[in-house]
Formats: structure tokens, sequence, C-alpha cells
């Protein structure tokens, strides 16, 4: 069964297992007949065989996503598309194929069809994080923000566990620090909520049974409440950690997400106990670092930064870059207890250890 909801951002929201197939009368309806396909060079076969149901409406696929958007193949990619008067994007995949996508339809103004296969949710956001020289930056502009997003439960399927549970963490992520935002809302917060009762609650089912459709689109719904609170309102530290650790030490997207967010959160607990609870009801705990810390180890997540090729000696330069330009935060940051902060996400410690 096939649902449909609508944004508040001049965005389409649907759902539905083969949903996908439906993309040529998205691309009608956009006005649009020569749509470049983009995935990462591990999800070509999917964009291909996506592009194949376009038929003559597909201007080709180019599977050079990468992590954190570089600006290099951004710009390579738009001369791709210029070459082959291209006249929308269709991004098929996670974040890094949502980002180029973002990045292209920023430099050219096209509109953006989302296929998301994984759960990190920026499909949903008008936000856009770009690497260049080994900086990531991040900027909000509505042409960034995608105009259709199709669900389809049937392409996370496939998932593999470790990012069925990295990916829904990262969107875990987004909702945690809407909880505290400086710019919180009513509607935020209901939204934040809705997203993580979600995750907590489908995220061990499709463990239990990748091939649980109820279940994987439970998790879409996540997806997009999350991604959605995100460019509702401003991020703080997990955030700035995280842009910090993936944009100048190459760390993976989705693991640098799910290590830091208990630490993160049980960093910021210190200063709003009482806007996290829910948190830690929601997940049966007394406290929400240590409760997500718990839900993630139950799910095998990954635990230590160490793993992904960041070394100790990195770790006060990451203490540096993360103080310069911090985002606003509900507790002061301070250079000590973030270093010990790092060290034991580093180390794969228990927050607060």
């Amino acid at each position: 069964m096939m649902s449909e909801t609508a944004s508040d951002q001049n965005q389409s929201v649907r759902y539905g297992a083969g949903i996908r197939f439906s993309l040529e009368s998205e691309l009608s309806a956009l006005g649009c007949s020569r749509a470049l396909v983009l995935s990462t060079p591990q999800q070509s076969d999917v964009a291909l065989n996506i592009a194949g149901s376009l038929g003559d409406k597909a201007a080709g696929v180019c599977s050079r996503a990468k992590m954190h958007t570089p600006v290099e193949v951004t710009e390579d990619v738009m001369a791709h598309a210029k070459a082959a008067q291209t006249d929308c994007y269709v991004a098929v995949g996670g974040g890094s194929t949502i980002g180029l996508g973002k990045a292209l339809a920023l430099r050219s103004g096209l509109p953006q069809i989302v296929i998301p296969t994984t759960y990190a949710g920026s499909e949903a956001t008008p936000i856009l994080g770009q690497t260049e020289d080994g900086i990531k930056t991040t900027l909000s502009d509505a042409r960034v923000l995608p105009r259709v997003i199709l669900y389809d439960p049937e392409l996370v399927v496939s998932l593999p566990r470790d990012l069925t549970v990295t990916s829904g963490l990262n969107a875990m992520a987004h909702a945690i620090e809407a909880l505290y935002a400086r710019d919180r809302t009513d509607e935020s917060t209901k939204m934040a909520l809705t997203g993580l009762a979600c995750f907590v609650t489908a995220l061990p089912n499709v463990i239990r049974d990748p091939s649980d459709l109820a279940a994987r689109e439970h998790t879409l719904v996540g997806a997009w409440n999350c991604g959605a609170v995100l460019g509702r309102v401003g991020m703080a530290l997990h955030h700035k950690l995280c842009h910090t650790l993936g944009g100048s030490f190459n760390l993976p997207h989705a693991q640098t997400h799910a290590i830091v967010l208990p630490h993160a959160t049980g960093y910021n607990e210190a200063a709003v106990p009482n806007l996290l609870a829910p948190v830690a009801d929601m997940l049966q705990g007394t406290s929400a670092g240590t409760a997500l810390w718990d839900f993630a180890k139950s799910l095998d997540a990954p635990t230590a930064l160490k793993d992904f090729g960041l070394t100790e000696n990195d770790l006060d330069r990451a203490a540096d870059l993360a103080t310069q330009n911090p985002y606003w935060n509900p507790r002061e940051i301070a250079r000590p207890d973030l270093r010990q902060l790092l060290q034991n996400a580093w180390a794969g410690h228990a927050p607060g250890t």
C-alpha cells in the first residue's frame, strides 16, 4: 500500500513498496525529460535499473558520488550533466549520493528527485555539507531541498546489517540534537520524538528480519521525521564533531555518527537532563547517553573511532578543530572535556568514563 504526505517546505514525500517505478510520472509532473541518475560506485546496479525504467527520459547514470561531497567531484559531474543536457537529477542512495545531487542543484538550479537507500535523512533537509581542501562546511539553501522523495522499503531490504544500524543511529542523532536545539519548537520536538520512536521500535525488528517490509517502511518514516527536523532547527556539538571528523580525517559518515552519538548526548545531558529525559524513558534507561550506548551495543554498532583509521595522535588536532567556530551548544564546550569525550569515543569506552 502506498501513502503520501507533504512537508511544509514544498516537498512531496511518498512511501510504498515498488514506488520507485513511479519515477517517470514524477518526472512528467516536474516537466522534466532528461534525468541524470546519480549513485555511488557500489550502487551503480540499482541506478542502472532505475535509469532503464525511464527509457529515453534517462540522460545517463553517473556513479561518482563520494563521502562528504568533495567539491572537485561535483564540478566534474556538473560538466558531464551539461554535456548530457540534463534537466533534473535523480539521486539513488544515501547521504553521499544525496549530497552530490544537492550540490549539483545548488549550482544548476535544476530539480531533484531522491530515492533513499539508507536512513540518513539528508533528503528531507535544505542543508548541504561540502568538503574542499580537507575542510567540511555546511550551508542551508532552499535550492538544495529535493522536490520529491520516493521511499521504497524494497530498496532497504538489502541494506547490510552494519549500515542499517549505523544509518539508523545517524538519523537518530538529528532528532536527539533537535530536542535541545536553541530554536526548538513544539512541532520540532514532536517530529524528533516521532522519529526516535520509529527507530527504537523498528531497528531491532529489521535486524531480526531484514525482509520485514512493514518494519522497513516504519524506519523510513523515522528517517523522514529525523531528517526533516534537521532542516528546521540548529544542530550542536554532535554534528560539529562529526563534521570535523568526517571532513578533516575522512572518517565514514554513518559510523562516525553512531560512535559519537552516546558521547555527545551524555556531554549535553549534564546541562539539559529534562530535555533528554524522554530519550532515557523511551530506551528504558536512567541516562540518555548511557541508554543510547546500550541500545547501540545491542545492535552490534561500532563503538570505537580507532577502528576507522583515526589515530590517538589525531585527537588533539580534532579537539582544536572542533572548538574553532563552534556551533551553539546547550553546555559550554570546554576543550579538556571535549578532548576526554574524543578519547572515550576513540577507545570505545562508555560515555563519561
